[in-house]
């Protein structure tokens, strides 16, 4: 038997049959997000990246429903995005990084969007990607996503978030230390 450690970032046979099957169908449900692309195609470069589906699954887990948005000729990869309708429940109040989250004295939350990422195996989109989200349908209505920061910005102590009001992607900062119940983020990976 494998020891627990080694199977970290594995997936059991069924839990990669449910998860194949849930991207299959969002897949199939928002064929306007992956013009010409094909399923079958797209879960063989799943299949034979286990590591990429674990990442998957955590982003399911967390309430970013996952989609399939572009395809690298080049390279071969595929890019899902976080693509649930609101910023995903499981990763809200969260400060931007560990040095946002460090820095409060009191209140701390239990995490960063920036740890939480890396963990999970993904990357927070940047601005220019969640514009592009937001050309596939209408994301973060009612909520905000921290995003990629400028190192000059993150420098000084800020940390930006996008949203979508009034028909318009719109660009904000904060101090990379706060925190609401209406922000998460969101993210990427190249499979």
């Amino acid at each position: 038997m494998a020891s627990a450690n080694s199977n970290k970032k594995k997936l059991s046979a069924a839990q990669r049959d449910e998860l194949l099957g849930v991207l299959k169908a969002r897949f199939e449900k928002n064929m306007s997000r992956h013009k010409g692309l094909e399923w079958a195609k797209v879960q063989a470069r799943l299949e034979a990246n286990p590591e990429k589906l674990w990442s998957l699954n955590e982003m399911e887990r967390t309430g970013g429903e996952p989609d399939v948005v572009g395809h690298d000729k080049k390279t071969g990869e595929y890019s899902f995005y976080d693509c649930s309708e609101e910023s995903p429940k499981g990763r809200r109040s969260v400060c931007f990084d560990r040095e946002g989250l460090e820095s409060r004295k009191e209140n701390r939350p239990e995490n960063s969007a920036m740890d939480m990422a890396a963990a999970m195996g993904i990357e927070l989109l940047s601005e220019e990607q969640y514009r592009e989200l937001q050309k596939l349908g209408e994301f973060d209505a009612k909520t905000s996503s921290w995003v990629k920061t400028p190192a000059d910005i993150r420098k000084l102590g800020g940390a930006l978030f996008c949203d979508f009001r009034y028909g318009n992607v719109f660009v904000y900062h904060n101090g990379a230390q706060s925190y609401y119940g209406a922000r998460a983020f969101r993210g990427s990976l190249r499979v």
